[in-house]
């Protein structure tokens, strides 16, 4: 078994900002990138190809993910999740032995079965809140966690069969303040239940739950959340926000997600999760290469 990975001594949160890379391995992906499909036999092959891609152009963690979720998206059970997740993950950790891989599911006995064939970090969608196995596992495993916000409803969404579906957004009465309430609280109870709280990411959650003027909002104050002391993981790629704002289909979408990128390490992420890993190591190296630069000086070179 692989000693459990901590993130202090992978990231230095104050030096720059990391990219995530989205291994989707599911046929209906609302990114259209989805690397499953029925009777196929060289998904691994196709993972590995490209998780290699995504090394070479500078990614810092691989997400692999086999269960959608997008609005409308079917649900999986376990065993199919695990079928799915397993041979990918083995597949990329015998080729990349190093770079850290995190696993996208709210099931415990799916994210055990990946850290045990490789694995390093469980990102949870749910934030602990679908699984109460969930915290204890990450809690035994000494595992790095991301928490995300989310109050999605799967039947209260809009879809579009251009734009892609949107959720209309669950009702606030302070939308700011109860977004931070609640991710203080997940991350509090997953303390509680043995999690190191330097093991801990936070993700407000863009497009789960949300409108589209919600998430403008969210991404715009991401100082808010960012003030609670956690690294904050944020995910923009692609998302139906976007494409309303623009109105574009999802594969239109790369000078939206630059944009939001940019943004979200603008108000303090120090991750970003995305599907276009190429230009956005290179939009997020050029905005800490902004943010970092020297006060003004009058000789300045």
């Amino acid at each position: 078994m692989r000693p459990p990975m901590r993130l202090s001594r992978r990231f230095d949160w104050t030096a720059r900002t990391f990219v995530m890379g989205i291994l989707n391995v599911t046929p209906d992906s609302f990114s259209g990138d989805g690397l499953q499909a029925s009777g196929d036999a060289d998904i691994v092959a196709r993972a590995v190809a490209q998780a290699r891609g995504f090394v070479e152009s500078g990614v810092d963690i691989l997400d692999v993910g086999a269960e959608s979720t997008r609005p409308g998206a079917e649900i999986l059970g376990a065993a199919a999740e695990t079928a799915r997740l397993l041979p990918v993950i083995t597949g990329v950790r015998a080729q990349f032995p190093d770079i850290p891989i995190s696993v996208d599911t709210y099931r415990a006995s799916v994210a055990a079965a990946a850290l045990d064939a490789g694995a390093d970090m469980i990102n949870d969608v749910w934030g602990f809140r679908a699984d109460p196995e969930m915290a204890g596992l990450a809690a035994t495993r000494g595992a790095p966690v991301i928490l995300m916000h989310n109050r999605s409803t799967p039947g209260d969404a809009e879809i579009d069969t251009r734009l892609g579906g949107v959720y209309r957004g669950a009702q606030y009465d302070d939308f700011l303040a109860e977004i931070v309430a609640e991710l203080r609280a997940l991350a509090d109870d997953a303390i509680a239940a043995g999690v190191d709280r330097e093991q801990i990411i936070l993700d407000p959650g863009l497009g789960f739950g949300k409108s589209v003027a919600q998430n403008l909002t969210l991404m715009n104050n991401l100082d808010a959340i960012v003030a609670l002391g956690y690294p904050v993981l944020m995910g923009p790629s692609r998302k139906s926000f976007i494409g309303r704002v623009l109105d574009l289909p999802v594969d239109q979408r790369l000078e939206g997600t630059a944009a939001a990128v940019t943004l979200c390490i603008t108000r303090g992420a120090n991750i970003v999760r995305v599907h276009d890993v190429t230009a956005m190591t290179r939009v997020a190296a050029m905005t800490d290469a902004m943010l970092r630069a020297a006060p003004t000086q009058r000789h300045l070179k």
